[in-house]
C-alpha cells in the first residue's frame, strides 16, 4: 500500500546523494525501474512539488549553506551546483530568500532553507515491511546520566496547546519553513548541543510543547518571524538516553523505552529534584547519529 512512499524517498535520497550532479529524470528512474512520468507524478503527489522545484530548491539551499559556512568564491559555489553564471545564481538567490550571495555571505541571517522531504516513516515501514512478522527488538537498555548545560536563549515556538510532536505540527506550524529557517541558523547552535531541538514546558501547571534551537547567552542577532527568544538558566539534566538506532525498524520501541523510564524516574535516587518550573525539558531525536533521549532538569537536594 505503502511501496510508493519508499520509492520516493529513494528518490529524495538520490537527489540528495547527487546533488552537486546534473540532475536527470531519466537515471533516476533507470535507477529505480519505474518510468520518468510515474516517477516524477508519484513524487509531485506525494511530496506536493515537482521534482524539478524540490532538486532547485534543495540546490540553491545547499548553496546557502556553504556561502555561510566556507571561503570558496561565490562563482566557484554557483559553478559547482549547476549554475551556468554567478549572475544566474544571485538571481536564483534573490528570488528564494530576498537577499543576494554576497548580502547574505557578509551577514547571514535566518532564511528559508528547503529541508529533506521525508515521506517514508515508521509507520510506513510496519505497513510494507513488518506487519504479520514477529519483532525482534533491538532496544538496548535505557542509560541515564547527568549533564550540564550552561545558561543561555532558546529562540522557537512554545504551545501549551499540545503535548508531542506530531500534535505540535498539526497545530498550524509548517514543519517546512519552520525547520527550513532553523536549518539557516545552525551554526549559531549553543556549544555541545545537537541544534534543532524539541522539548516540554510547564505554565500554571500545565504541559506544552516546543521547538527550536538553544543558542549562546549573548546572542542579540535577529529572531524569526513567529518566534520568540527567551532566556534558560542554567541547570543540571537527567538525560535518559538511546545509542544510535534503525529509525525505520525501531524508532516507536526506542522512544517508548526512553519516555517510560524518563516520566516514571524518581531523581531521588540520584540526589536530585525535578526543577521544571522555570526551565524546560528537552528532546533530541537523531537517530543515526545520535540517538534518542529526553532531558529533565534537576537541582541538588
Amino acid at each position: 500500500m505503502y511501496e510508493w512512499n519508499e520509492m520516493v524517498q529513494l528518490m529524495v535520497d538520490w537527489v540528495d546523494a547527487n546533488i552537486t550532479e546534473t540532475a536527470s529524470l531519466l537515471k533516476m528512474s533507470e535507477q529505480l525501474g519505474y518510468s520518468p512520468y510515474y516517477c516524477s507524478r508519484q513524487f509531485n503527489e506525494l511530496t506536493g512539488m515537482t521534482l524539478r522545484d524540490y532538486i532547485w530548491t534543495r540546490k540553491i539551499s545547499r548553496a546557502a549553506l556553504e556561502l555561510r559556512d566556507t571561503n570558496e568564491r561565490v562563482l566557484d559555489i554557483a559553478v559547482k551546483y549547476g549554475f551556468s553564471s554567478q549572475e544566474s545564481f544571485t538571481r536564483a538567490f534573490v528570488k528564494a530568500f530576498r537577499v543576494t550571495p554576497a548580502a547574505y555571505r557578509k551577514a547571514p541571517r535566518p532564511i528559508p532553507l528547503a529541508i529533506r522531504q521525508e515521506v517514508f516513516s515508521p509507520y510506513h515501514y510496519y505497513l510494507t515491511k513488518e506487519r504479520g512478522k514477529m519483532s525482534n527488538s533491538r532496544v538496548q537498555p535505557v542509560e541515564i546520566k547527568v549533564e550540564y548545560i550552561p545558561a543561555h536563549k532558546f529562540i522557537g515556538i512554545w504551545d501549551l496547546d499540545v503535548q508531542n510532536y506530531g500534535s505540535f505540527w498539526q497545530n498550524g506550524h509548517n514543519c517546512d519553513e519552520i525547520a527550513g529557517v532553523l536549518d539557516s541558523m545552525s551554526n549559531l547552535a549553543l556549544p555541545g548541543q545537537l541544534g534543532q531541538t524539541a522539548g516540554w514546558f510547564y505554565r500554571d501547571g500545565q504541559k506544552g510543547y516546543l521547538y527550536g534551537i538553544p543558542v549562546a547567552l549573548d546572542y542579540n542577532g535577529a529572531i524569526p518571524d513567529g518566534m520568540e527568544c527567551k532566556e534558560i538558566p542554567e541547570s543540571e539534566y537527567l538525560v535518559f538516553f538511546h545509542p544510535p538506532f534503525d529509525y525505520l525498524k525501531d524508532n516507536g520501541a526506542v522512544m517508548g523505552a526512553v519516555e517510560h523510564t524518563a516520566w516514571n524516574f524518581d531523581p531521588k535516587s540520584r540526589g536530585y529534584e525535578w526543577d521544571e518550573e522555570v526551565k524546560q525539558d528537552y528532546q533530541r531525536h537523531f537517530p543515526e547519529g545520535y540517538g534518542y533521549a529526553v532531558l529533565r532538569p534537576v537541582k541538588k537536594l
